[in-house]
C-alpha cells in the first residue's frame, strides 16, 4: 500500500462519528465569548428590543386593520396615528438590529484574531514530533477553515438565537390576547417542529464532525501536491494524483452532502406544517366570524395568519442555527484539541549559558527514539575538540540527522547527555542552545522579503557593511549587485533565481549570524560544476575556526574534515580522517568506493 493510499485509508477509518467532548468545547467557545461580556449583553439587549418590536407590529397591524373593516367607519386621524406608530417600530427595530449585528460582528472578528493568534503561538511551542503525526495541511485547516466557521457563526447566529427565542416566546402571548382560539390552532406546529429539530440535531452531529476534519485532510493532501507538483509533473503522475485527490475529495463530498441534506429537512417539514396551520387559521376564523356575526373578526384571521408567518421564521431558523451550533463546535473542538497540545517544557528559568564558547561537544551514552519501542541511537559516544570539522556519513536511515537534531534540542535524548564546553545543553535554554549554532540546509528556505531582511533573519541588528561582507565570503555578492534593485530585492515564490544562489543566500545567512560552532547539511548535488565548488568554498571560509558538523552526501567534499564519523542503525562503526578510514578498508571505504562507481549520494 503506497502513502496515498494510506492517506485515503485513514481519511475512512480514523475519524470519529461524534464531538469527544461536544459540551466541553462549547463551555470553552462560551468562556472566549465572555471576554467580550459588554458588546454581547449590549447586542442581546438591542436582538431582545428589536424582537419585541418585530413582534408588536402585528398587534398595532390588528388594530388598525379592525377599524378599516368596522362597519361604522373609521377616523383618519386614528388611522395615520397607529399607521405612523407601526412605521416608526419597525425603523427603530431595523435600527437595532443593525447597531447588534454591527456589535456582534466587532466580537466575532475579535474571537477570531485571537484564537489565531493563540494558534500561531502555539506552533512555535509545539516539540517537532506533533508535525511528525500532523499534516501541515490539518494544521492550516485548523488556522483557516475552523476558526471562520466560529467566526462567522458568532457572528451571525448568536443575535438570531436570541431573536428566534424571544419571538417564539413573545408570538403566542401576543396571540393569546387577540383570540385564544386561534392561538391555539397556531401553536399545533411547535410540537412536529421540536420533534423534528431534536432528531436531526441528534443524527446530524456526526456528520459535521467528519464534515470538517475531512476538510483538514483535503487541505493536507493538495499542500503535499503542490509542494511536490513539479515532482508529480516529472513522473507523469498528474492521473494518479487526480484519482487519490478525488478519492479523499468524494469522502469529504459524502459527509458534506449528508449534514446539509439531513440539515435542510427542517426547512421543508416546519414549511409542510407551517401551511397546515394557514389552512386551519382560514377555516376556524371564518367559522368564529361567522357564528358570531363579527366581519371585524377578519382583521384577526389576517393578523394570525401574518404572526404564524412569523412564528414559522424563527422555527425553521432555530433548526438552521442547530445544525450551524453543530459544525461550529465540531470545528471549535479542533482548535481547542490543537490548542491543547502538550507543549515544550517552559525554560524561561533557565539562564545558564557559557561565556566564552570554545566548542566543545561530547556526546555521552546518549540514546533517542521517536517511539518507545523503537530506538534510532544507540549508546552513541563521541567528543569533537573546538575548530573541528565534523562529518557524520551513512546510509540513509543510519541516524544522522537525528544526531542533529539532538544536538539542537528539536528532540530531547531517552537517556545520556550532550555537553557543549562542559555543560549539559539540558541544563541551558534551549532558544539558547540554537543560538549557539549556525545552520545551513539542503532545503533552501528563504522567505519573502528583501534580500536584506532574508540575511538578517538570524542577527536583526546586523549592519549593511556585515551583510556586504559576508555575501563576498559567501561568493554571492557579484550575483546579488547584478539584480536590479541589488541588496533590496524582493524574494518570494516566483522570483527567478537558482538553486545553487538560494544556497549562497542561506550560507550567507549563517555568516551574517556569525555563530561560533556550525551544522551543515549539504546541498551540493542539485547544482552545477562550477557553483558546486562556490558553494563548496564558502562553506570552507564558513567553517573556519568554528567546531562545524557537516552532514556528508557527496564524500568527496569532506576528505579535508578532522574526523570523519560512520555510522550505521543508529551506531557508531568507525571514526577517523578520510585517509585512515581508507586504509582500514572498512565501512567508509565501501562507502566511498560505491559513491564513485554510481554516483550516488548519501
Amino acid at each position: 500500500m503506497n502513502k496515498k493510499e494510506k492517506q485515503v485509508k485513514k481519511v475512512h477509518s480514523n475519524h470519529p462519528n461524534r464531538a469527544k467532548d461536544f459540551k466541553g468545547s462549547l463551555k470553552m467557545l462560551l468562556k472566549r465569548l465572555w471576554v467580550y461580556k459588554y458588546s454581547v449583553i449590549i447586542s442581546i439587549i438591542f436582538a431582545i428590543a428589536a424582537a419585541v418590536l418585530n413582534v408588536l407590529g402585528p398587534k398595532f397591524l390588528n388594530k388598525l386593520m379592525t377599524m378599516l373593516f368596522d362597519q361604522n367607519g373609521y377616523q383618519v386621524s386614528e388611522v395615520t396615528k397607529y399607521g405612523l406608530i407601526i412605521l416608526s417600530m419597525y425603523l427603530v427595530a431595523a435600527v437595532l438590529g443593525y447597531l447588534q449585528g454591527y456589535l456582534m460582528s466587532r466580537v466575532s472578528v475579535g474571537i477570531s484574531k485571537k484564537l489565531r493568534t493563540e494558534i500561531s503561538l502555539k506552533i512555535n511551542k509545539l516539540p517537532l514530533k506533533y508535525f511528525d503525526k500532523h499534516s501541515y495541511g490539518d494544521v492550516l485547516s485548523r488556522v483557516t477553515n475552523d476558526v471562520d466557521t466560529v467566526g462567522n457563526t458568532l457572528e451571525r447566529t448568536l443575535s438570531s438565537l436570541v431573536t428566534s427565542t424571544v419571538t417564539i416566546i413573545g408570538i403566542p402571548i401576543v396571540m393569546f390576547t387577540i383570540s385564544w382560539q386561534l392561538t391555539f390552532v397556531s401553536l399545533m406546529q411547535i410540537p412536529l417542529a421540536l420533534i423534528v429539530v431534536f432528531l436531526v440535531v441528534k443524527y446530524n452531529q456526526k456528520y459535521f464532525i467528519r464534515q470538517q476534519k475531512y476538510l483538514g485532510d483535503v487541505n493536507g493532501y493538495v499542500e503535499e501536491n503542490f509542494s511536490a507538483h513539479n515532482v508529480v509533473k516529472a513522473f507523469n503522475g498528474e492521473a494518479d494524483a487526480q484519482q487519490d485527490f478525488d478519492k479523499i475529495n468524494n469522502v469529504l463530498k459524502s459527509s458534506s452532502k449528508n449534514a446539509q441534506f439531513f440539515s435542510g429537512l427542517m426547512h421543508p417539514i416546519v414549511n409542510f406544517a407551517s401551511n397546515i396551520i394557514y389552512a386551519l387559521i382560514c377555516l376556524v376564523g371564518a367559522y368564529i366570524a361567522i357564528s358570531t356575526n363579527n366581519m371585524t373578526f377578519l382583521a384577526t384571521i389576517i393578523t394570525f395568519m401574518t404572526y404564524s408567518k412569523l412564528f414559522n421564521q424563527p422555527v425553521a431558523q432555530i433548526g438552521s442555527i442547530s445544525g450551524t451550533l453543530q459544525s461550529t463546535v465540531a470545528a471549535a473542538e479542533r482548535v481547542f484539541e490543537f490548542l491543547n497540545e502538550e507543549e515544550q517544557p517552559d525554560e524561561s528559568e533557565k539562564t545558564l549559558t557559557i561565556p566564552n564558547v570554545k566548542g566543545k561537544v561530547e556526546f555521552k551514552h546518549v540514546c533517542f527514539g521517536y517511539s518507545k519501542d523503537k530506538q534510532i541511537i544507540h549508546d552513541f559516544n563521541f567528543t569533537a575538540m573546538p575548530g573541528q570539522k565534523i562529518a557524520i556519513v551513512g546510509q540513509t536511515g543510519a541516524g544522522k540527522t537525528t544526531m542533529v537534531n539532538l544536538l539542537m534540542r528539536f528532540y530531547e535524548i531517552d537517556s545520556g547527555e550532550i555537553l557543549i564546553d562542559g555543560i549539559p545543553t539540558k541544563d541551558m535554554n534551549r532558544s539558547y542552545v540554537r543560538s549557539l549554532f549556525g545552520m545551513v540546509l539542503q532545503d533552501t528556505w528563504l522567505f519573502e522579503g528583501t534580500i536584506k531582511e532574508n540575511l538578517r533573519f538570524g542577527k536583526p541588528d546586523a549592519t549593511d557593511e556585515e551583510i556586504i561582507e559576508a555575501c563576498k565570503m559567501a561568493n554571492v555578492d557579484h550575483f546579488i549587485r547584478t539584480e536590479p534593485k541589488g541588496y533590496d530585492m524582493v524574494l518570494s515564490e516566483d522570483t527567478n533565481i537558482s538553486a545553487g544562489q538560494k544556497q549562497l543566500l542561506t550560507i550567507a545567512r549563517a555568516m551574517v549570524q556569525n555563530a561560533p560552532m556550525l551544522i551543515l547539511d549539504e546541498a551540493t548535488s542539485s547544482v552545477d560544476t562550477r557553483t558546486e565548488i562556490l558553494i563548496q568554498t564558502a562553506m570552507d571560509r564558513l567553517t573556519k575556526g568554528r567546531t562545524s558538523f557537516v552532514i556528508a552526501h557527496r564524500l568527496s567534499t569532506i576528505k579535508n574534515a578532522d574526523k570523519i564519523i560512520v555510522m550505521k542503525d543508529g551506531n557508531i562503526v568507525e571514526v577517523g580522517s578520510h585517509d585512515e578510514l581508507i586504509e582500514k578498508g572498512g565501512v567508509y571505504k565501501d562507502l566511498y568506493t560505491s559513491q564513485f562507481e554510481s554516483g550516488e549520494d548519501f
